[in-house]
């Protein structure tokens, strides 16, 4: 569940490079902030444009901050409560 997006990437460069060169992304394209989630963990994470997926289920996303950051799931959405940029 994206929440922020940067229109070029703005994290630092210890986390660029900490990514294998044949993987990384280009810097120029948004760079989103989004709740995350595995089998084993929640968290937030910084993904490129090129790498996002969407997520067409329509079911509420479980993630513990997401009351902190929206509303209620209401026809399949969710409010956001407040901007970040």
């Amino acid at each position: 569940m994206i929440f922020d997006v940067d229109p070029e990437f703005a994290n630092t460069e210890e986390w660029y490079a900490a990514i294998p060169e044949e993987a990384r992304p280009i810097k120029d394209q948004p760079f989103y902030h989004l709740l995350a989630e595995n089998d084993q963990s929640y968290y937030i994470a910084y993904v490129s444009e090129q790498n996002l997926i969407a997520d067409i289920s329509g079911e509420p996303v479980d993630h513990p901050d997401v009351p902190d950051l929206f509303g209620p799931f209401e026809d399949g959405t969710y409010s956001l409560h407040f901007q970040f940029n």
